[in-house]
């Protein structure tokens, strides 16, 4: 299995040419597409790719990282990311492959047990005045214990409603 990384300038022809460098016997299982586009962008990007790579009888994986392309700077320095972002790129990955009659595979995510204070909202709301309290990582922010279990929820919330209006 190979994993390749795509972003909001990714092109369905460069999604082609990979898939017929790294997949050329079009083997189910073989390549995974990694979206990591923001919340701001991937409406715009991800359905043409979606679409070109269907019509192109390739069988990818699509996983959405929503922790990347969502990774912003604080006023006060600490580098972090947003749940609401983090959520809202999820939801609109799930509706693009809705609408284009293409399976949602998989969610990436940076995330920790520990309580710590380095992605700004959740049902706790933590802001960037709280980023200092707990801020652990060593490289990038994580989502802490109650983020991930409010993610979850909320993301079996979206797979439920997919089911539903099949």
């Amino acid at each position: 299995p190979i994993g390749v990384k795509l972003g909001p300038k990714s092109t369905v022809d460069g999604a082609l040419r990979l898939i017929d460098r790294l997949d050329p016997n079009r083997e189910p299982g073989r390549l995974t597409f990694i979206t990591r586009m923001g919340a701001g962008k991937i409406r715009e990007a991800l359905p043409a790719l979606v679409d070109g790579v269907t019509k192109s009888g390739a069988q990818v994986l699509w996983v959405c990282d929503p922790m990347h392309g969502n990774t912003e700077k604080a006023n006060n320095g600490y580098k972090t990311r947003s749940f609401d972002n983090i959520l809202r790129e999820i939801s609109q990955f799930f509706a693009v492959h809705k609408s284009e009659g293409s399976y949602p595979g998989g969610i990436h995510l940076e995330m920790t047990g520990q309580h710590v204070t380095e992605c700004t909202g959740g049902a706790y709301g933590l802001s960037e005045h709280d980023l200092a309290q707990r801020y652990r990582t060593q490289c990038d922010p994580r989502l802490n214990a109650d983020q991930v279990l409010e993610l979850g929820f909320l993301v079996a919330d979206l797979l439920k409603d997919a089911r539903n209006n099949r």
